[in-house]
Formats: structure tokens, sequence, C-alpha cells
């Protein structure tokens, strides 16, 4: 599964307005400088982002963006979906954007793939924005685990 420019950016900013959940309102000048999203297309995702309910905006000199829903509320699957549509890894396994594939009767490696696709779902829509700002950032390390490194494309 690979997220999308606006799921990426999306996901940035909020967890900045989980931050400052209960404070004062952040303008889109100060979003997009804190998470290097560019403002002209922080505008569009903000209004879809409004458009959910997820955040609102408060005119005025003192205005910007606060979260309209608790951070508890918000799953991470519900965001990667409305701007992604899936989180399947191939289309035959997606229940959104299922393509027939003329292999489905004998694939073995679709299970795989469907398997990824459950733990996924699973993981994102079970993980609030709270949850996640809760965790600890990925060290370096982390991705470049010895273990996990045996080919490339990871």
């Amino acid at each position: 599964m690979k997220i999308s420019k606006k799921s990426d950016y999306a996901l940035r900013v909020l967890m900045t307005l989980v931050e400052h959940y209960g404070q004062e309102p952040i303008s889109i000048r100060e979003l997009a400088k804190r998470n290097a999203v560019p403002k002209r297309f922080l505008e569009h995702i903000m209004l879809d982002l409004k458009s959910q309910g997820w955040v609102a905006s408060l005119p005025g000199k003192s205005g910007g963006y606060v979260l309209s829903k608790r951070p508890d509320e918000i799953r991470m699957g519900q965001v990667v979906r409305y701007f992604d549509g899936l989180l399947a890894p191939i289309n035959c396994v997606s229940v959104n954007q299922y393509e027939a594939c003329s292999q489905e009767a004998s694939c073995r490696f679709r299970r795989v793939f469907l398997d990824a696709r459950n733990e996924t779902a699973r993981l994102m829509d079970n993980t609030s924005l709270s949850a996640a700002f809760r965790g600890e950032p990925v060290r370096h390390q982390e991705v470049f685990d010895e273990l996990l490194m045996g080919g490339a494309g990871i």
C-alpha cells in the first residue's frame, strides 16, 4: 500500500491539529509551514477535511483551523479511504475498486495480498488520530532493519 500525497499531507495536518486540540486555531499558512505542504495544495485538502466534518475553520485575524471532532473519533482508515479510495494493494482484492483477473481461480499469491489488505484495514480502522499521536516517531534504524532488508523495494 502506498498512500497519495493528499493522504500524507492530510494526516500531517491532522496530527498538528491533534497536538493543538482544545487550543487556539492554527492558520493555514502556519499549517503549511509546519508540515512542509504547499499552501495552495493545502487549501484544497482543508476544504476536503472540512467537508468531512473533521476540521472547522474560524474566520478573523486570529482565525484558522481546529479539529471539529475529538481526535479519538477520527480513524486513520477513514482519512486514507476518503483521499485514496482504497487500502487494498491490488484491485482483485479490493471491495470498492474490484477488477476481475483471469487468474483468480488458481492464483496462489492473491491470498497474501488479501491478508495484507485485511491487516492494513484492521490496523488503520482501529487507529484513531489520538492513538497515532501518542505513538513514538519511527526511528531511521527501524526502517532499515537488517532482518527486513533482504530485498529492495520495501
